[in-house]
């Protein structure tokens, strides 16, 4: 993904919006407004307000999310993790990371309009990047998405100092794109992403696990009833569970992702180590010479086991 600073001083943004040709998103979607999208949102009231001073908008938009998820963070505290003083600025990486930190999933958005309205219709608020000026002469700005109304073709942002500012829908999309269509939510581990499938919500965990694998194992099991035959999910589940020193339910994941997909070497390899681990030596020989026999770039390090579990190691 590409790397971006915003930096805004709102009171000289040019929300350009004119005589423009309607954006391709915003035409496509009022021609085939999806069944599964209300005609209006607004969670302006459950979404905390937080006035974002020139260029700490991203500090500001980010508590304003976590908050949302029963996060006690301040822009204050956000401040040294996602702002560069030198540039002005937040990089999209550090908001991610920001947020993982906090013991949650960060869940990039795909780039579509539909996606962020869905996110928006489940309940949960959206942090967007925009360029509030013109291509040649950015000027840089996160906001938070909290609602939308079909037919005034309007979408709700907390942005800047405004709470609850009304933009068309038009405008935003073309505000939107001049920052490759980036958005991002947080969720509590309890619940999903309305807009992304299971890989691409195990991505996120996984992105997460690296931090806090806990928390990774929490949103594992919560996206496993949504998804439960999701592999990136098996797999997670079943390695948080044995860093977590549960090897049963690590040997429950690993089996079951063998069993669904069994060309997997990986799955194999891990289910051996369990199996070995656990004393069953049969079924641990049995699962790696299944790996060995798939092969791929990890194949030394099956052979590696294969090694061990023959020689009674």
């Amino acid at each position: 993904m590409k790397l971006t600073l915003a930096a805004l001083s709102v009171a000289g943004a040019l929300l350009l919006g004119g005589c423009a040709s309607t954006p391709p998103q915003f035409s496509a979607l009022e021609s085939h407004w999806p069944a599964h999208l209300p005609a209006r949102v607004d969670l302006s009231s459950t979404t905390p307000f937080i006035a974002q001073d020139d260029y700490e908008c991203g500090p500001a938009a980010l508590a304003m999310l976590l908050q949302t998820t029963g996060k006690r963070v301040t822009v204050e505290q956000l401040k040294p993790q996602v702002f560069l003083p030198g540039r002005k600025g937040s990089l999209q990486t550090e908001m991610l990371v920001a947020v993982r930190r906090q013991g949650l999933p960060a869940y990039p958005l795909p780039p579509r309009l539909d996606a962020l309205l869905s996110e928006l219709a489940a309940g949960h608020p959206v942090v967007v990047f925009q360029n509030l000026s013109l291509e040649f002469y950015p000027v840089w700005h996160y906001a938070v998405a909290v609602g939308y109304d079909r037919e005034r073709r309007t979408v709700l942002l907390h942005s800047g100092k405004t709470r609850r500012q009304e933009v068309e829908l038009p405008v935003f999309e073309r505000t939107w794109a001049r920052g490759d269509y980036w958005a991002m939510t947080a969720l509590p581990l309890d619940q999903v992403p309305a807009s992304l499938d299971g890989a691409q919500t195990g991505a996120a965990l996984s992105a997460l696990e690296r931090l806090n694998a806990p928390a990774a194992r929490r949103g594992y099991a919560t996206a496993l009833t949504r998804w439960p035959g999701e592999p990136v999910l098996l797999m997670g589940a079943g390695n948080t569970a044995y860093a977590a020193g549960d090897k049963g339910g690590a040997a429950k994941h690993y089996a079951r992702l063998t069993d669904l997909h069994p060309e997997l070497p990986d799955a194999w390899n891990n289910l051996a180590q369990v199996m070995l681990e656990q004393g069953n030596r049969a079924k641990a020989s049995q699962a790696i010479q299944r790996a060995v026999e798939l092969g791929g770039p990890r194949l030394d390090q099956y052979k590696a086991l294969q090694r061990k579990i023959s020689n009674g190691m």
